[in-house]
């Protein structure tokens, strides 16, 4: 097996194991790249089709083209799909600086979801080489109750064996990519063939390394218009790739701040 091999028989090991353990469960699907690998992943794992459903906690500020992917792909892929709105950044803690409470709508919008369906297990498409918050992250990591997550008192997870809820009010969250870099997505995206929304790639010389909402996602320079420049450019580069993410170049516990709430 080579690396690819590995990090996908892992991943669909993790869905496996979540889907046997917790009930119900939903994958959130924000329909960007590392997403869009977790929903390829689920549906090698159960022989093509996801048999939990996937959920979009939407701000309504999405590009038009992450819209058509989801209709398109909600049919093509024979996905279940939960939707879900988001509160007025008014009803966000006036005290995040500005691009931090725009995202904090998403935590309010995912904590209603997962009431509304009484979910056990939320399945997440998060890295720890993408943020460092999420480095602090287990594979299966209980939320309690109120959503909020104790950075401080998580399960040893040895063996691969992981810890599972069972106070009422509780869930986990479930992160199947965790041990994947960018570049291996990337690199799982050429050998698979996997669909994505084109923001992706290059118009004009920028594109958009990680998506968001509009009024807080930047493109960047790029001259990568197809996955293998893509990767090209990725092995040639130390730039962040949260670097035109907004709240990421705000004040540094912003970001944990929102994770311990319930954030994505």
């Amino acid at each position: 097996m080579d690396g690819l091999d590995q990090l996908e028989a892992q991943s669909i090991f993790i869905l496996r194991e979540a889907y046997r353990k917790l009930k119900p469960m939903a994958l959130l699907w924000s329909l960007g790249k590392d997403s869009n690998v977790m929903v390829w992943l689920a549906r090698k794992a159960f022989m093509g089709r996801v048999p939990f459903p996937v959920m979009h906690v939407d701000t309504g500020k999405k590009f038009p083209e992450m819209y058509e992917f989801r209709s398109e792909y909600t049919k093509k892929w024979n996905l279940e799909l939960l939707l879900g709105d988001c509160p007025p950044v008014e009803d966000m803690d006036p005290s995040l600086p500005p691009a931090a409470r725009s995202a904090a709508r998403k935590t309010a919008g995912l904590a209603a979801l997962i009431e509304k369906h009484q979910l056990r297990g939320v399945v997440a498409g998060i890295r720890r080489d993408e943020q460092a918050t999420r480095a602090k992250e287990r594979v299966f990591s209980p939320r309690g109750t109120g959503h909020r997550w104790d950075v401080r008192n998580q399960p040893p997870e040895f063996w691969d064996q992981y810890a599972t809820p069972y106070e009422e009010g509780m869930h986990v969250r479930v992160h199947p990519l965790l041990s994947w870099r960018e570049i291996d997505i990337w690199r799982y995206i050429e050998r698979e063939n996997i669909p994505l929304v084109d923001l992706y790639f290059s118009k004009n010389g920028r594109r958009y390394r990680s998506l968001g909402d509009q009024d807080i996602t930047s493109p960047i320079e790029s001259t990568a218009s197809t996955v293998a420049e893509v990767i090209a450019e990725l092995e040639n580069s130390r730039t962040s790739e949260r670097a035109g993410r907004a709240m990421d170049h705000e004040s540094e516990d912003a970001f944990e701040r929102l994770r311990v709430a319930g954030y994505l």
